[in-house]
């Protein structure tokens, strides 16, 4: 090589090192952008707050002491127990609960007490720069999903699609909480639990719809609350290379069909690592007119997408619900029938 041409690629290897560089650190910054929270131990203070409906006395007291059969002090939103019409609260007691929640340092938790309707009212409202100050575990799920699926893809906070607080708790449930959220482990492997007493076995049982196994991060929740954000900010956007998880209830097999249709024509599906189905209670076939099975639907809806997909897996209306972190990176394995989160969702 002559000196010249020696000289001119020196000239240029700043500006060919800089775009590998470039890509490096985006890749870092989108790792970094991955907020966990801190992790919870008994005699935390608790926010409990409800973003969506509202609940009876005796069941808001009921999810007082199942955060306190786990260990935990809680403190009630100032609005949290009201109701206004099938809502807990106006948009803006309930967003101030929200704020006021996450602002207190004294909590390092905040339990949603229910789903219901609601939460989407107020999501163009919230702060999510005050959020990503002062990062906290937050759980819930059902209409919940909106509020996780918001804080996550608008903070990078890790949010937990988990057992509202006055949900049914079962000894399963709190296992996964507290392995989740108390005593995390860098590897942890969901089993599939024992169907509980006069439960239908069912609804325990999983159906494998693509084989395979897949690694990626979690993104998902409740199928309907999905489909009410598509096309809106806080819909599921950047999904290639995820794993999603979706559950319902109370949704005929014609309906998961047009949702999952539709889901289909809103984002990359194909591009999924793969789809982790909970389970989807009440959703029989209906006798007039003839209808398919849910199962058939799903194998009709995500048995073409060439993506490992199961069904089954012990999440979603039910009693025996585990715990889901959004961000995490996880691996399904579909001839275990289980879903290993690879590393904490809490630091």
């Amino acid at each position: 090589m002559k000196r010249r041409d020696a000289l001119k690629a020196v000239a240029l290897l700043p500006f060919m090192v800089q775009p590998m560089l470039a890509g490096n650190k985006s890749l870092a910054q989108r790792r970094k952008r991955i907020i966990k929270p801190k992790r919870l131990k008994k005699g935390d203070k608790i926010a409990v707050i409800a973003p969506a409906s509202g609940v009876s006395e005796e069941a808001f007291e009921r999810g007082l002491q199942n955060l306190a059969d786990l260990g935990f002090e809680t403190e009630v939103g100032k609005y949290a127990r009201g109701r206004n019409g099938f809502l807990s609260g106006t948009d803006r007691e309930r967003l101030d609960d929200l704020h006021w929640a996450f602002r207190n340092k004294e909590f390092t938790g905040i339990w949603c007490i229910r789903g219901g309707y609601g939460t989407s009212r107020i999501l163009p409202y919230i702060n999510y720069n005050l959020i990503k100050k002062y990062p906290k575990v937050l759980v819930g799920f059902s209409d919940i999903t909106a509020l996780n699926l918001a804080v996550y893809q608008n903070t990078g906070l890790v949010t937990f699609h988990g057992p509202n607080a006055a949900s049914t708790y079962t000894d399963y449930s709190k296992t996964h909480i507290i392995n989740t959220l108390m005593n995390p482990t860098k590897k942890y492997e969901i089993k599939l639990p024992e169907p509980p007493d006069e439960a239908d076995p069912e609804l325990y049982k999983t159906n494998v719809i693509t084989k395979g196994k897949c690694r990626g991060e979690l993104i998902g929740g409740n199928l309907s609350l999905l489909i009410a954000l598509t096309g809106t900010p806080y819909g599921l956007r950047k999904v290639k290379g995820k794993i999603l998880f979706i559950e319902d209830v109370n949704e005929s097999p014609y309906r998961v069909d047009r949702m999952l249709t539709q889901l289909r024509q809103s984002i990359n599906m194909r591009s999924l690592a793969g789809i982790a189905v909970g389970v989807f209670t009440r959703g029989e076939p209906e006798t007039e007119p003839p209808s398919q099975s849910l199962l058939d639907v799903l194998k009709d809806r995500l048995g073409d997408l060439k993506i490992p997909v199961i069904h089954g897996l012990s999440f979603g209306h039910i009693r025996q619900n585990f715990t889901i972190p959004l961000g995490i990176k996880a691996e399904m394995n579909t001839e275990k029938s289980t879903l290993t989160f690879l590393e904490s969702a809490v630091r």
